[in-house]
Order: structure tokens, then sequence, then C-alpha cells
């Protein structure tokens, strides 16, 4: 051995290629400032309901045992809420979770993942971290899906559809009628995945009757959250309903005790609370529709949003000009480098700020 190479540091480990190659998922941004109305992240603005809390408050006496990892009761009482069998059911740590679980368990290095872009940003990352491409589809001019690019996107490598309906960070929902006629061209061997993350949001009719979808066509997966409407984004808790062979083809891939017992209690609790996180929503809807209303006034381009969050289309100048003007305010919003600023809908004197503040800045 040398001189120099005993005087080199020592050789460590290398990261895959794929994982240093990856992009930082961007969170969106926090502050603990009384008069900063945090916007940025996609959450409930409400604290989590009463029945939540308590079942969390109790089931954190037992927080020295490990969880149930088959979920059993959560799977059971999922399953009696949407009309399926508990087999149809898989749980994870956030949908996100559940859609590493998907992507894991169905893609082999070179796969390939077909979904919209912009959309939810996790995707990419978790398709490159499986090895697997991801096959991005620019949105339509309405903000939405382009159906007819997808389908032609598809190859004898592609494993996994992804449809975000509505889509995030646009909030365009996709009509029960186009899914159903995508679905009729893709291949019985191909995953659809329709990731309802703000399902609970959207108006009756918008999108599609997923659970119908799934009823006729075996191979669509349905992905959904406690993150968002029933407000328990900290605690990580989501599903997907599936046929029983791929439901427990993502049960397997699930990380052990993934889902806490405080969070599997919290999300039946919620689930049993229905009416009363029926009446948030209902909240949220109106101050949704009330603030597209006013921003089309002031002069603003507005595609009607589902989700809890409204999105402007901006380009590099105007979106930096916009960032510039909320941070200013105080009020912190997420922008998505040269496609545009997303804003989420919450109480209605923050969302009174934010009227105010396009409205000095509108074309």
């Amino acid at each position: 051995m040398t001189p120099e190479q005993l005087l080199a540091p020592p050789a460590l480990p290398t990261l895959r290629a794929a994982v240093a190659g990856l992009p930082a998922y961007v969170p969106g941004r926090r502050s603990a400032g009384a008069d900063i109305a945090a916007l940025a992240s996609n959450e409930s603005h409400y604290e989590p309901l009463p029945a939540a809390t308590a079942a969390v408050v109790e089931a954190a006496g037992t927080m020295n045992r490990y969880p149930d990892s088959a979920a059993v009761e959560l799977r059971e009482r999922l399953a009696r809420h949407v009309g399926v069998t508990a087999g149809e059911i898989a749980v994870g740590p956030g949908s996100v979770g559940v859609l590493q679980q998907i992507i894991t368990g169905l893609c082999d290095a070179g796969d390939e993942v077909v979904f919209a872009w912009r959309s939810f940003e996790a995707y990419p990352i978790l398709v490159e971290l499986a090895g697997a491409r991801p096959v991005r589809i620019p949105l339509d001019e309405a903000e939405g899906h382009d159906l007819d690019a997808m389908a032609a996107a598809v190859t004898d490598r592609t494993k996994v559809i992804l449809l975000c309906t509505p889509n995030n960070p646009t909030g365009v929902p996709i009509s029960h009628e186009r899914v159903e006629a995508f679905l009729e061209t893709v291949p019985s061997s191909v995953l659809v995945v329709i990731d309802e993350a703000y399902v609970e949001y959207a108006d009756a009719g918008s999108g599609p009757d997923s659970l119908a979808l799934y009823r006729r066509f075996p191979n669509v997966c349905i992905l959904r959250t406690f993150s968002k409407a029933y407000g328990l984004a900290g605690l990580r808790v989501g599903y997907a309903v599936a046929a029983p062979a791929i439901a427990e083809g993502l049960r397997r891939t699930a990380l052990p005790f993934a889902v806490s017992a405080l969070a599997q209690k919290a999300a039946i609790a919620s689930l049993d609370a229905g009416e009363e996180m029926e009446a948030r929503i209902s909240l949220v809807r109106q101050e949704r529709a009330r603030m597209a209303a006013e921003l089309e006034a002031q002069g603003w381009k507005m595609q009607p949003s589902q989700g809890n969050f409204l999105w402007i289309r901006a380009d590099e100048h105007l979106q930096a000009r916009l960032v510039d003007a909320f941070d200013g305010a105080g009020i912190l919003v997420r922008a998505y480098q040269g496609d545009g600023v997303r804003i989420t809908v919450v109480d209605p004197a923050s969302n009174d700020r934010v009227l105010r503040l396009l409205a000095a800045h509108a074309a």
C-alpha cells in the first residue's frame, strides 16, 4: 500500500444510483408564528374530531405494546364503510405509504408507471426509488388528465397507472364517464390506481364512482387517506381497496407495525363521527366556492377545484411575485416551479387575507 493510500480516507458504502439521484420531497412550509397563515400544506385546518382525540388518549396507555400489524379491526371497519370485504383492504402509513407498497409490489427494475404531470410530487420519487421508470404525461389545457395520451403511453413494460382525482395540485377531477372509457382501453394486466386523497371534498358527481368502477374492472385499485378531510395527517394512516390477491400482496409488502395503534383507533373513531366530519367538509366547500367566485371576478383564470385548495397557473415571473407578496403578508402558500401556486382553503378570515392580496395583484 502506497503512502497516499494509507493517508486517504476509507471508502464508504455508496447509495444506489436511483437513490443518489432522487429529488427531495418538498413538504409545505411551516411557521409557528401566531399571525402566519399556513396555507402551503393540504391538511385540515380543523383540530381532530373530538372522538378521534379521545380514542388517541385512551390508546396512549398501551403504546408500550406493538399495534396490530394486520390492522384487523380497522380493516373490518373500513370494509363496512366502503362496502367491500376486509380481504380487499390494505392499510399503510398514509396513502403515500400504501402507494409505496403498490409500486414495490408490482414493479421490477425497468418497469413503467404512467401518471399525469403535474400531479402529486411523490409519484416520481416512489417510482424511481423502486428502480422503475416514471412516465409523465402533461396535463391538458384544462389542468386535468389527458387520458388519451396516457392510454397511448402504455407499453408492455407498464405495470401501474396513477389517476389523481381531484388532481393535486390543480384540483381538477376526472369524470366517471372518462375514467370508464379509459379503463376499457387499458390492458387488464395493468393496475390502475385511482388516488382519491381529496375525494371527501369533492361535490357529488364531479368525479368517478370509483367503487362501481372497481366492481366492474378488477384491475382498479382505490387509494384513500385519513390525512386530509379526517384531520389525521400527523398520525399517518391510509388505505387501498383492491382485488383480494392484490390487497394481500400489499399487506405483504407493508413495513410491519407501520400504522400505529393510536392511528388505527383514531381512524375508526373518525369513521364513526361521519356527520360531524361532513359538517366541516361542507364549510370548506362553501369557502372554496366563495373564493373561486371572487378570484374569477378579480380576473384570475381558475379551473373548478374539487379539493380543499385552489390553483393559480403562473409562470416563473408571476409565481415569484406572488410568493414574495404572500411571504410579506405572512401567508405561506405552495409554489410549484414554473407551473403555479396552490393555496389551501381554510377559515374565512385567513381566506379573506388571500383574497385581498390577490386583488392587488390581479391582471
